[in-house]
């Protein structure tokens, strides 16, 4: 009886101290999380507005969006601008895209030309879709589609597609991913819903220029 006890005791002790030690790490750990999570987030708007960031380090990325990139609001909606040097306005914006594909949230940045109508390019920065199947919304030649489409025509957003591999394709439109149609749904409903949100927003920045 008394070997129990000492044996519970030992137990209890040693769980306690494993859990302290957890905490510890964990709160030593999540102000590097929470810059990590920071950066993934301005890595991913640099690249929606067509950097090309393969081969450029953090610190240079950073740079890049501190120098190039303001936040917004368009009404309530969060809003990213793109200035060039020495540019007295902005030259893109981006906004922020979201909507269930087959397994999990997906979450990225899509960006528009000065004409407000034209894709400058897209990036998706957190999901939990099948690799090799919906992860590749991620991939160079996915993402590349959609830089020139046409996402807002005369004020109003497109009907914008994800269409069947192989279609015939339009400025509306973009190859979906073989084996992955419900991921290919989902990047097309969220950026018709997403893109139908900003419409008045850029509409009204049209008009008055």
């Amino acid at each position: 009886m008394r070997e129990d006890t000492r044996t519970i005791t030992f137990a209890a002790i040693v769980c306690v101290v494993v859990s302290l030690l957890l905490s510890v790490t964990a709160a030593v750990l999540k102000p590097a999380q929470r810059a990590n999570e920071a950066f993934d987030v301005k890595r991913n708007i640099v690249k929606a507005f067509g950097v090309d960031i393969s081969a450029m380090a953090r610190p240079e990325i950073e740079a890049t969006f501190e120098k190039h990139v303001f936040e917004d609001k368009a009404g309530d909606l969060p809003i990213f601008t793109w200035t060039d040097e020495d540019a007295d306005a902005p030259s893109k914006y981006a906004f922020p895209v979201s909507g269930k594909g087959l397994w999990s949230m997906l979450y990225g940045y899509l960006s528009l030309e000065s004409d407000l109508e034209t894709i400058a390019g897209i990036s998706f920065y957190k999901h939990g879709e099948t690799p090799g199947l919906g992860a590749e919304i991620e991939k160079p030649w996915f993402l590349s589609q959609f830089a020139g489409k046409k996402l807002y025509a005369d004020g109003a957003a497109t009907d914008f597609l994800v269409v069947k591999p192989g279609s015939t394709l339009t400025e509306t439109s973009v190859d979906g991913i073989s084996g992955a149609t419900l991921t290919g749904k989902g990047v097309q409903a969220l950026i018709q819903k997403d893109a139908l949100a900003y419409a008045d927003y850029f509409k009204s920045i049209k008009g008055g220029n």
